[in-house]
């Protein structure tokens, strides 16, 4: 009863209530905040605080720039029963309060100039990117192969390791619970904010991290992907046993990435650290991270093979629980 009134109180607010109905439609920065409230930054600054206290809102660092999101309750990072309270409020507003339509609008406004950013360095890379594509199978036959791989069920909690653009949030978005991207290019993630909020994809969110230190508590996901990323690590092993921390037990993780070749060209155009993997190289860092791997497949390009790995806890139940997955493989 007590945390559930200062809820209330925190609530009880017009710039609070407000902040609340922006942070429901997506996460803001300080700075984009007081643009749309037209209040002082020191002002927002302290409602946010207030918000952050009550668990109504969570913060979210990355870099200078601190991000402000709903306090979902998704893996051990916010709460749920605070995330309908909000959601039920904003529902209770009247749709035609002239500040609230005002505060939207600028929202808008803001979302359209993230998004104009995104595509002007998407477009910027899109020639190097296309040039990569090209050199293997079309990316809607591996997404395929994905999605049969991962058979995630609704109560299921993704995480995606390198997520870039986002495209791996927004294959899974739909079918479970909350989907986490991790990067380390702001740039990216600017460009994967972009195509969330596109998708309407509330349940997606991106941070800012690096795969050898995820940002996220121990045995706190059901999943985890690893799509074109591995080969840019300067020791995957080590990335796939973090990875493996942050997996509950009977949970999967699903590598996608290429098989060995011999195209110098990706080392000095692409930055790629690694030209591909074996099967018995990815097979030995998942026994060292304590994972099983139980099934690869592979998909032959025109100068290069992309492979599918999924890897199980060796630690986990032999069928999985069925909040997490919706069958098991081989089954």
């Amino acid at each position: 009863m007590d945390e559930f009134l200062i809820k209330l109180r925190a609530v009880a607010e017009p710039t609070r209530l407000r902040l609340l109905v922006l942070c429901a439609h997506g996460e803001l920065t300080v700075s984009e905040i007081t643009r749309i409230l037209g209040q002082s930054q020191p002002r927002v600054s302290r409602h946010l605080k207030l918000l952050v206290e009550a668990g109504l809102l969570r913060r979210l660092q990355e870099g200078t720039s601190a991000f402000y999101r709903l306090a979902a309750g998704a893996n051990g990072s916010g709460n749920g029963s605070a995330d309908e309270l909000v959601r039920r409020l904003v529902e209770l507003l009247p749709a035609d309060d002239a500040t609230l339509a005002l505060d939207r609008e600028r929202l808008d406004a803001i979302k359209l100039a993230r998004a104009e950013r995104a595509a002007a360095y998407f477009r910027s890379n899109a020639a190097h990117w296309d040039k990569l594509r090209k050199l293997y199978v079309d990316e809607s036959e591996v997404e395929t192969r994905l999605i049969k791989l991962l058979p995630l069920a609704p109560a299921a909690q993704l995480l995606d390791v390198g997520t870039g653009t986002g495209r791996i949030l927004e294959i899974f978005g739909d079918k479970v619970t909350h989907a986490l991207g991790i990067d380390l290019s702001r740039e990216m993630l600017a460009v994967a904010r972009a195509n969330l909020e596109r998708s309407g994809l509330a349940n997606c969110e991106v941070r800012h991290g690096d795969m050898y230190k995820l940002p996220v508590p121990t045995a706190s996901f059901d999943a985890v992907t690893f799509h074109q990323v591995l080969h840019f690590a300067d020791d995957p092993g080590a990335a796939l046993k973090e990875a493996a921390r942050v997996l509950r037990p009977g949970a999967r993780l699903v590598i996608v990435d290429f098989a060995p070749h011999q195209l110098e060209s990706l080392r000095s155009e692409h930055a790629h650290r690694r030209l591909g993997f074996a099967n018995d190289e990815v097979a030995g860092w998942c026994r060292a991270a304590g994972l099983e791997l139980v099934e690869s497949e592979d998909l032959p390009g025109d100068s290069l093979t992309v492979m599918l790995w999924a890897a199980d806890r060796a630690d986990g139940p032999k069928d999985r629980a069925p909040g997490r997955f919706a069958t098991r493989i081989g089954a």
